[in-house]
């Protein structure tokens, strides 16, 4: 793996910063900003780089040697960033999406335009098959904000299988795996677990997770290497569609209560001089602009690594 310095070390754990607090958002993906930000494919090329002959090497007490191979600085170095931050801003973002909604998702939704300009130059030549395999992006993309929300399931093994949709979620840009989570009915279940700290429902979710990001990575590796510009297009249609859950002007339709927690389960984009109430138009500009701004940060960042 690349060779670096605590200096780069210390970014990884910035990016991954940025990225546990878009996972700790429904309706934003870690996924996007890790790709804005230079680390997508090191990050799927590490996971799925994990198998049984890595932890043989554990097992046979070659440590230096299942590090390397595991890329374990970098690891550890975005994993630090990832927890301190989906745990830290869990909080926040809860706080925001119930008392500055409009706020909150401009910030996203600006971040999430730029990010849009960002995968488009990726692609060195837009195709007719180029436009298509967007086209499909979109749909899908759009087609998952406007699924219902399925009722609350505790079963252990449809709990197993939610962790591991979810987590595939995490690590594609433009899908949320919070919100797929809440999707599936599987939210509130790993909400309960985490304050009652349920170890059996704990280790299952662990399990899941594992078993969807090792299986799913090695997939997402494959595409990268044989289909690059047809995945970035679905990727790129992916973040578009995505859109339609960040718009920060809704009229609620309807809403779910899980615990002490209520979850908007329907509801429907309007334009800001239809909404019912104070748009904070001025202000939502304002944050859209800063997180269109920060894709910028974070690509020129990425360019000089």
């Amino acid at each position: 793996m690349k060779r670096r310095s605590l200096r780069d070390y210390a970014f990884i754990s910035l990016k991954g910063l940025a990225m546990g607090a878009a996972d700790a958002v429904p309706g934003v993906s870690g996924g996007t900003i890790a790709l804005v930000s230079g680390i997508y494919e090191e990050l799927v090329e590490t996971i799925s780089n994990i198998n049984i002959g890595l932890f043989k090497l554990l097992l046979k007490g070659k440590l230096k040697t299942f590090w390397k191979n595991a890329n374990g600085n970098f690891v550890l170095a975005l994993g630090i960033g990832i927890l301190v931050s989906y745990v830290s801003f869990m909080k926040l973002a809860k706080y925001l999406l119930e008392y500055h909604p409009i706020l909150i998702w401009s910030f996203f939704l600006g971040l999430i335009i730029a990010s849009i300009w960002y995968m488009g130059k990726q692609i060195p030549k837009w195709r007719l098959s180029t436009i298509l395999f967007l086209l499909l992006g979109v749909g899908i993309g759009y087609f998952l904000t406007t699924l219902p929300t399925a009722e609350a399931n505790d079963q252990l093994v449809y709990f197993f299988f939610c962790a591991a949709i979810a987590i595939c979620a995490m690590i594609l840009p433009g899908i949320s795996g919070t919100f797929i989570l809440i999707l599936l009915g599987g939210y509130s279940t790993l909400s309960t677990a985490v304050a009652e700290f349920d170890a059996k429902k704990l280790i299952v979710f662990v399990s899941g997770a594992v078993v969807g990001l090792l299986s799913f990575s090695k997939v997402l590796k494959w595409l990268l290497h044989k289909f690059h510009v047809q995945t970035f297009a679905v990727l790129t249609g992916l973040i578009i569609g995505s859109i339609n859950q960040v718009w920060p002007w809704k009229k609620v339709l309807r809403t779910k209560t899980f615990g002490d927690k209520t979850i908007v389960v329907d509801d429907m984009n309007v334009w800001p001089t239809a909404f019912e109430g104070d748009n904070q138009l001025i202000l939502a500009i304002f944050l859209a602009m800063i997180g269109f701004s920060l894709i910028f940060i974070l690509e020129r960042v990425a360019s000089k690594k």
